[in-house]
């Protein structure tokens, strides 16, 4: 019984506090704009994410795995869907908010990845084939779409916009399906120094197209650029450090459940220090899209 109580301790706090630090990059991020360029906030963080990482990884005597990850093809894969997954985000942030884009990540992580794990993982598939579960993520995805709705930031998307309406929960979804595959293999230190750094070099490639460009890299006060280092450190490297031990501990599919905390989070920090107020169909989405992550981690571990 002690043993089964700290597993389920184990399934529920590590990932609710990874999510706690996910939540806070919303509000990180409208917190230091006007002012710093996209450009610098989606590069930073990366680059002292990754370099935390790797400080890691060779403290923990897997240097030759860092290595090897950037000699495999597959993690680069995985790199297309990290960096996807924050331009969509950060996008998404400046044009719809902190809640809504909560909300998209979280149907990726509670919808689509037991989905995508299902059929990626043949371990996996007997999990999935659970009314319960089926019906959880059913909740998850309609307490999302009111709180969506009435908070009215995605309803006001138009044009190449709405592709965030698919690509956040798909990238989302792929990219940590991907890790977790990894890790049944290599250490999490390593796998997240290569993808936070590459990811990184990407931003850096493809700084022509980012509002700001190279010029925003070097505008940066001191207080962002202070609030950038605490994000690269927490939602960065702590966070995900934090949901790679969850899913080493407890599997695949029980973590992403937790991250429900996400939108929960996200909404109170909103509130409490940028004054962003949620209308009252919002709120009412978001209990009802915990209820369903709820549901679906029962389905979940009642199926494994």
């Amino acid at each position: 019984m002690k043993l089964e109580r700290s597993f389920l301790a184990a399934a529920v706090a590590i990932p609710l506090a990874a999510a706690l630090l996910w939540a806070a990059y919303y509000i990180f991020v409208l917190a230091i704009t006007p002012g710093t360029a996209p450009s610098a906030v989606f590069v930073y963080p990366f680059l002292i994410g990754g370099g935390a990482y790797t400080v890691w990884a060779v403290a923990e005597g897997h240097g030759a795995a860092v290595v090897a990850m950037w000699r495999q093809p597959a993690a680069y894969l995985r790199v297309v869907f990290l960096a996807g997954s924050q331009l969509s985000i950060l996008a998404s942030t400046y044009l719809a908010g902190p809640v809504d884009t909560a909300l998209l990540s979280l149907l990726g992580d509670v919808v689509l990845t037991p989905i995508v794990a299902g059929i990626w993982f043949s371990s996996y598939r007997a999990r999935v084939d659970s009314p319960i579960l089926w019906l959880g993520m059913a909740l998850c995805t309609v307490g999302g779409g009111l709180a969506i709705v009435g908070n009215h930031g995605l309803t006001a998307l138009e044009g190449v916009g709405y592709v965030l309406l698919v690509s956040i929960p798909v990238t989302v979804a792929l990219y940590f399906v991907g890790v977790a595959r990894e890790l049944e293999r290599t250490p999490p230190s390593a796998v997240a120094s290569q993808s936070m750094l590459a990811a990184g070099l990407v931003g850096v490639a493809i700084l022509p197209w980012l509002p700001g460009g190279l010029p925003g890299l070097a505008v940066v006060d001191p207080v962002p650029w202070l609030i950038l280092v605490v994000t690269g450190v927490t939602s960065f490297f702590i966070a995900p450090a934090l949901y790679f031990e969850a899913i080493r501990r407890v599997g695949l599919v029980v973590p992403p459940m937790m991250m429900t905390g996400i939108p929960v989070f996200a909404a109170l920090l909103a509130w409490g220090l940028l004054g962003i107020a949620i209308p009252w169909i919002g709120i009412l989405g978001i209990p009802v899209a915990i209820a369903g992550a709820v549901l679906a981690l029962r389905g979940e571990t009642t199926a494994g």
